[in-house]
């Protein structure tokens, strides 16, 4: 489903919109879609990392909450130049796991 949503651009937006149109045969609803649809999942991207650095998600829910599998995560840690958050703790308890699992 489908809504219309209308909102007061600048000129130079709408200079801009119009040219991505014409370079990408597209109209400019579909560049509008395509523009928010990226912008959108920067935002999450940004937000998760954001509540990561504060220790309000865990790995797993970066990368959830940011739409990407666990292993994208260190990359875009990477890029955000953000550090992991993993301490001896979690180290211990990650080796435990692996030790039990070679065991069964």
């Amino acid at each position: 489903m489908t809504k219309i949503i209308t909102t007061r651009l600048p000129d130079e937006f709408v200079k801009q919109l119009k040219q991505i149109a014409e370079k990408e045969n597209l109209d400019k609803s579909s560049v509008i879609r395509r523009l928010l649809a990226k912008a959108m999942e920067e935002w999450r991207k940004d937000y998760a990392v954001e509540q990561y650095k504060k220790g309000e998600f865990s790995f797993g829910q970066l990368a959830k909450f940011a739409g990407i599998s666990v292993w994208e995560v260190p990359a875009l840690l990477k890029e955000k130049k953000v550090n992991l958050n993993y301490d001896e703790e979690e180290l211990e308890a990650d080796l435990k796991a692996i030790k039990w699992k070679k065991k069964q």
